[in-house]
């Protein structure tokens, strides 16, 4: 649909840039935010180097991975061995607190506006700012969730108490045996309820938030709306970045704007209504009027 010619952000100024965007959050009649990892890596959930090292250490040791990512997708012996290192990501990235206030910055920015986001991410980090629960949709899943393996049914368990217990239990990188997780129904092993492959269970909360979400597409067809992206790399740009573009382009009042560290661009069919700025996403939001 778009040309290869893409738009950076190099074709205006950073200053000149912000004060756009700055304008297009005034006055625009409601915002859909596209948010993926970078907005969590600049809020400081950093999934490499000193972050990992400070509460992996002893299993980048043992098993020779040097990232959380990489440790996530490890072939553990045992499932002791695989809810240790579950145990302490979930508590690291979806309990304990945002290493910085980026989230709620761009909350101040949006909070009296019609807004809604619409995100890969699955540190619930959103909520946890004050963002108003019906106006996410978590397309990939929640730290905070398990579900069956197999999955024999289509619902998700909160598991905050079963993983700080697992925390306080855990020796030499193994939980007891008997803090494994089983399917209540059938007896199967739990696992983590993130999209990686046909399993992903998708509940009856995921399903709601997907409705509210098409509605609010919908219901601003035609109207003044921003679509700012946000961090969106390009492992998944089908969820997020390709409609924007495709929203942005089929509607004459829609801006698109992209908020990105190296990879900030536009097509070229919509580059006169697009803000495409290259920086760091927490300074980008603190600079913003």
């Amino acid at each position: 649909m778009f040309s290869r010619t893409m738009t950076t952000g190099s074709i205006s100024s950073y200053c000149d840039s912000l004060v756009r965007l700055g304008r297009e959050l005034d006055k625009a009649d409601a915002v859909l935010i596209g948010a993926g990892a970078g907005l969590s890596v600049s809020a400081g959930f950093t999934y490499s180097g000193k972050r990992f090292e400070e509460h992996f250490s002893d299993f980048q040791e043992r098993y020779g991975f040097h990232d959380m990512y990489s440790g996530g997708f490890y072939p553990y012996d045992t499932l002791e061995e695989y809810w240790a290192f579950w145990s302490r990501n979930i508590d690291l990235n979806r309990y304990q607190p945002a290493p910085t206030d980026v989230y709620g910055r761009l909350l101040e920015l949006v909070r009296e506006k019609d807004y809604f986001v619409l995100t890969t991410n699955v540190d619930h980090q959103f909520q946890k700012a004050g963002f108003e629960r019906k106006r996410l949709f978590y397309t990939q899943g929640d730290y905070g969730l398990w579900q069956c393996s197999r999955p024999c049914h289509q619902k998700t368990y909160d598991n905050e108490a079963a993983v700080r217990q697992m925390l306080s239990e855990q020796r030499d990188m193994k939980i007891p045996t008997e803090l494994i997780p089983h399917c209540p129904v059938c007896g199967a092993p739990m696992t983590m309820n993130l999209r990686c492959d046909g399993s992903f269970v998708e509940d009856d909360g995921w399903h709601e938030a997907a409705g509210r979400y098409e509605e609010f597409v919908q219901s601003h067809e035609g109207m003044h709306i921003l679509y700012l992206e946000l961090g969106v790399g390009a492992n998944t740009p089908g969820i997020i970045k390709y409609p924007f573009w495709q929203m942005t382009h089929q509607n004459p009042e829609a801006v698109y704007a992209c908020v990105n560290y190296g990879d900030a661009a536009a097509p070229g069919e919509i580059a006169e209504r697009s803000v495409c700025i290259n920086g760091d996403i927490g300074v980008v939001l603190r600079n913003l009027k």
